[in-house]
């Protein structure tokens, strides 16, 4: 009668899977491994790929070469191919002397050559050592998985926190201006649609990568971030501004590049996370034929994802109420912008949203003002 304890001490123990047509090898391997391992035996190749296939895998394989339906180097080819069992290491026993088949089957993946007939010292040894390199290697590999899992979690833990510096920033900007939150969620949508639609052009292709574009359209709020150092009087005018005032509100390019900067600073070293908002923060009101600012930049001297910014803010600035105008349609948006192409904005720019306007005037119309976020949306 088997105990619980008894079938724990049993189960514990490794198991070996011994596959050979030969009767009186399963039975002479059988009494020299019995009191050490659990036992699994076959007397043909396909058998014996069935049980290493089920579970519990075996977690050594005694395997013989000349078998009459499958050779053992065909068993060993499909042990090493399926994910399931191409760890688990194998041993040849055979009768064979041939430099030739030892390299065969050194190069199908097995570990070791035991010869025919059979001595129960070597065996015992030669099978404890693998099992001993084995477990060695699973607990590397279970170490592997578990720091990939902890880098991936940290590295997780680290996107969150960089999202919500970004997402605290421009809030912080959103409380000091008229603007509001549904402009940071369109202009948003706005350039991922743009990215999106041309990172496959030969101009953008290699900024505008898979990863760049999450970047580019989370740093996207955070154009405006400068207006946090504009005086209430000029950020909160309902009239036109002066020629004085307005040289002031365009200081909100340089503040916000600067405000970033100077964290970087105190920190000591710089944030990639922060290369694009940068770029787009300084960068976003410069025009492509020179005429903008801050620095008059103009053509492909200005960023491309600030460039991708101007036109996503113009045309949600064009269609929104503010104290001092009233909104356009989307049409008379749209015209603006094009009548820009080649002037205030990259003609290719222009292009892709004149392609992508219907979808531009479906974003405005879901994240109108006045709709709430809903929890967890994306951007």
């Amino acid at each position: 009668m088997t105990t619980a304890n008894s079938k724990s001490v049993d189960e514990a123990r490794d198991t070996v899977l011994v596959i050979d047509d030969s009767p009186e090898i399963l039975g002479v391997v059988n009494e020299l491994l019995k009191s050490d391992y659990r036992l699994k035996a076959a007397n043909g190749g396909e058998k014996g790929l069935r049980l290493a296939a089920a579970d519990p895998k075996p977690d050594i394989i005694l395997l013989d070469i000349m078998m009459p339906d499958l050779s053992g180097h065909e068993v060993c080819r499909r042990l090493k191919a399926e994910r399931s069992t191409r760890d688990i290491p194998v041993i040849f026993l055979t009768a064979m002397n041939n430099e030739a088949d030892e390299e065969t089957g050194f190069a199908l993946g097995a570990v070791d050559y035991i010869a025919k007939p059979i001595s129960g010292p070597i065996l015992l040894a030669r099978v404890k050592t693998q099992l001993v390199m084995k477990r060695a290697a699973d607990f590397i590999k279970d170490k592997n998985v578990f720091l990939v899992g902890e880098v991936s979690k940290r590295a997780k833990e680290m996107e969150f926190v960089q999202d919500v510096t970004i997402l605290a920033l421009a809030s912080l900007a959103e409380t000091r201006d008229n603007e509001t939150g549904n402009h940071l969620r369109r202009t948003q949508r706005y350039v991922r649609a743009l990215a999106e639609h041309l990172q496959r052009h030969p101009h953008f292709s290699l900024v505008l990568t898979r990863t760049n574009i999450e970047i580019i359209c989370k740093s996207a709020p955070l154009h405006d971030i400068g207006k946090v150092g504009i005086p209430d009087h000029i950020l909160l005018k309902a009239g036109k501004l002066t020629a004085e005032e307005f040289e002031v509100m365009k200081t909100h390019t340089t503040l916000g590049r600067e405000a970033m900067e100077k964290a970087e600073q105190e920190m000591g070293r710089s944030a990639p996370f922060l290369a694009f908002a940068k770029e787009i923060a300084h960068s976003h009101q410069e025009k492509w034929d020179g005429s903008g600012y801050p620095e008059g930049l103009a053509g492909d001297r200005i960023p491309i994802s600030a460039r991708l910014m101007a036109v996503a803010d113009v045309y949600d600035a064009l269609i929104s109420t503010r104290p001092y105008k009233t909104p356009m349609t989307h049409e008379e948006a749209s015209a603006i912008l094009a009548g820009g192409r080649g002037t205030h904005f990259d003609p290719d720019i222009v292009d892709a949203f004149l392609d992508l306007r219907h979808e531009f005037k479906s974003i405005a119309a879901r994240f109108r003002d006045g709709v709430a976020q809903l929890p967890g949306e994306a951007a």
